[in-house]
Parts: structure tokens; sequence; C-alpha cells
């Protein structure tokens, strides 16, 4: 049943077994300690009031804010992989996401440009752009441009931070597809969003943070 916490003590072993993400007493001086499974194909969704601590716990995750406790993906422990490698596999899209250079082409490289140019009429967005310098589409088109970006890795976990928050219905219904499609694949997602209706069309489980905890 979509929403609902598996909460018998068997099916959080088996859980704890198969999970794709495992996250065990992650914490930091502003938020936490977190306990969390994810599994193959699994969306949770997150929730919350602005600087709730949503964003903090998707960067903590990434380990790009400071942190303490365990993260695994698939039973490898996060510190044994090099940084850039585990953000590679544990992909994260801000809700601002930065640019380090003027051209959209410069930030994908080799065969992700080749995706991103077969994947953006499927979110709303013109190939064209990817020729173009950043500052030149709006802010829309650039929220999708960087979710193409992480998506483009091909990473099995996605770390998404209102990846639609800048987007039209009909714009954000194409994007969803394209996630839908990720999570039937076999992928896995931790989405924030303040869309009731996006966490419900996508998330098999919805979670709400206040005060940088997870609340019931």
């Amino acid at each position: 049943m979509r929403g609902c916490w598996r909460s018998s003590r068997g099916r959080s072993r088996a859980n704890a077994v198969t999970a794709r993400l495992r996250i065990a007493s992650l914490r930091s001086q502003l938020a936490g300690p977190f306990d969390l499974s994810l599994a193959a194909g699994e969306c949770i969704a997150v929730s919350g009031a602005s600087g709730s601590g949503k964003s903090l716990f998707l960067r903590m995750i990434a380990d790009l804010d400071p942190n303490h406790g365990e993260v695994f993906l698939d039973g490898r422990e996060r510190h044994s992989f090099h940084p850039p490698a585990w953000r590679r596999q544990v992909a994260y899209s801000a809700a601002e996401p930065g640019w380090w250079s003027e051209r959209v082409a410069d930030h994908f490289p080799g065969e992700a440009m080749s995706f991103a140019r077969a994947t953006a009429p499927r979110i709303g967005l013109d190939p064209a752009l990817l020729d173009g310098p950043v500052l030149g589409p709006s802010t829309g088109e650039r929220q999708r441009m960087a979710l193409l970006r992480v998506l483009a890795l091909n990473a099995p976990v996605l770390l998404l931070d209102e990846p639609t928050g800048s987007l039209d219905q009909e714009a954000a219904r194409q994007v969803e597809a394209v996630l839908a499609g990720r999570l039937a694949a076999g992928d896995s997602i931790i989405l924030v969003s303040h869309s009731p209706e996006q966490a419900a069309r996508l998330g098999h489980r919805r979670l709400t943070m206040a005060a940088g905890r997870f609340v019931a």
C-alpha cells in the first residue's frame, strides 16, 4: 500500500538486507539522527516547511555538508568510496543548481550530451538550448537542464530537491513521467517536494520533516 511504513520486525530486517540505500544514525549539529532504508525502485517523498531541514538531509546523504553516521549503497559503506565516485552513484540535484561554465554544453561531457539531447523533449525542453549560454534559458528551463545533468549520470540513487519547483503543471507532469520511468527501471529516489499531489503520485512512502527530524 502506498504511503505506509513497513512496521513489522521481519519486514524491517528483510528491508535492511535488500536496501539499495541504508542510512544509520545520520546526524549533524543541525539535524537528525536519521535511520532509513530505501529499496530499489522505491521513491520516498519528503515534505515539510521551509527551513525544516529537508535540503540539509539530502546534502548530508550526499556528504556535501558535515555529518556523522553511516550510509550504505547496496551494502557498501559510503566512506569506502572516493567522494566524487559516491556522488556519481548517489546523485544530488539541488533546488538552486550551480553552473561552473557559461556554456550549457560544458556541463554535458561525452555521452551525457547524447542522453540530454534525447531526453530533453520528454521533459518539454528544446534540445537547442543545450548549445547556448547558461543565462539564456528561463529559470524553469535551467532547472530542467540541471535535472538532465543529474539523470545523465545514470546513478542508482537520485536525491532530488524540488526538481519541479519552478515548472508549470504540464512541465512538472512531464518530469514526473521520466522519474516514474527511472523508478520502474529499478532506480531509487528521495524526493523533496512541497506538492502533496506530486508526493502522492511518485512517493511509495511519504515522510514529514520538522526541526531537522522526521515526525509522525
